[in-house]
């Protein structure tokens, strides 16, 4: 029985581990390691690797990161087997080899991350189907082949931070009666399209230009941090889910600033009226930024930096599911190493 290690302890991990392999698992590999055990399995550093390996299977998103760590370091690449991120195969590429460790399910994912996809069950698929189609327009022509593997083993959807965040958030406006909403840089596609379809009118500010225009939906093209088109004490009900902690980064297009985001916390609490309701979401965890990407903060900030509202709920989601009213501190000292946590914060304006 061939020794695997696995490079890295996310949700990539756990999805090869699931879906089945050949091959008993001493060990797990963190670029920059943070814990000592992971599914009661010993991690090691890039500097710890064991010698008593056959493969390492890289589970992992940062994959030029570790290709690059793998060179330098002179760690035989025929030996590790890439699942993700590459425009082309590298490492270890022996059919065989491959089928046998991966096994059916993520061997078909390999192959369709690659452009395999005739290495995989579709050609006998596409023997059964010629063998039984009787309709001369149904037949199949190599001219119109449109090859798609990664399917088969895939969920019926995706139930992600995003998908609890909108919901979340999409729950309490509607429920609170609201018919005019204002939001910052939320996704069109999720909060907005479930407001739009309760008919509430949803006023969106965003400093890039929107796709489109649709009933109910009216824009602002804007830098949200001063919200200056907006009369203090005015808005019933505000959102912004996953976009304040991107302000003043450059990301956007939108002017470097290290306080545009908690300018734009204080400009949100004056352009709220008594009794406004402020729905937000922001990566939360140990206080940091990760330049230009966002920044990530606790709870307790958040909280502080509002200090006119009151806290109604606080609840997070991670890793596709949604953790109602934590306490304020239980993440303080939460990394996340690439799996990151949304705080979702519920305010009330009470009074001037």
């Amino acid at each position: 029985m061939k020794k695997l290690l696995v490079w890295g302890t996310g949700n990539l991990a756990v999805k090869f581990l699931d879906n089945g392999y050949c091959g008993e698992v001493i060990g797990f590999i963190e670029s920059n390691k943070k814990r000592s055990l992971f599914m009661n399995k010993p991690v090691y550093s890039i500097n710890e690797i064991p010698q008593n390996y056959d493969y390492i299977i890289v589970a992992n998103s940062y994959v030029k990161e570790i290709n690059d760590l793998c060179v330098e370091r002179n760690i035989d690449l025929s030996k590790m087997v890439f699942l993700y991120g590459l425009n082309q195969q590298i490492g270890c590429t022996d059919v065989l080899i491959l089928k046998e460790v991966l096994q059916e399910k993520n061997y078909t994912l390999y192959c369709s991350e690659f452009g395999l996809h005739y290495d995989t069950f579709l050609k006998e698929d596409i023997d059964t189907y010629q063998k039984l189609n009787q309709r001369e327009n149904f037949a199949i022509n190599k001219k119109f082949m449109w090859p798609v593997t990664k399917d088969k083993y895939a969920f019926a959807g995706v139930m992600d931070n995003y998908f609890w965040q909108d919901l979340w958030a999409a729950k309490l406006i509607i429920r609170s009666g609201i018919k005019d909403h204002f939001d910052i840089g939320s996704r069109i596609d999720g909060l907005i399209a479930h407001l739009l379809s309760a008919d509430i009118d949803v006023t969106m500010i965003d400093v890039r230009q929107f796709p489109g225009e649709v009933e109910h939906l009216h824009t602002i093209i804007d830098d949200a941090t001063s919200l200056s088109q907006i009369s203090d004490n005015s808005i019933k009900s505000i959102s912004a889910l996953c976009s304040i902690e991107h302000f003043g980064l450059g990301r956007y297009g939108d002017p470097v600033d290290p306080e545009a985001c908690f300018k734009c916390f204080d400009n949100i609490q004056k352009k709220l009226q008594v009794g406004g309701q402020l729905f937000l979401s922001l990566p939360v965890g140990k206080e940091r930024v990760e330049f230009n990407a966002h920044r990530v903060f606790y709870a307790q900030t958040v909280i502080d930096c509002f200090s006119s509202l009151h806290l109604k709920e606080f609840s997070c989601a991670a890793s596709g599911k949604i953790e109602r009213n934590v306490d304020i501190h239980k993440y303080d000292q939460d990394e996340h190493n690439g799996e990151y946590r949304y705080g979702l914060f519920y305010f009330i304006k009470e009074s001037l």
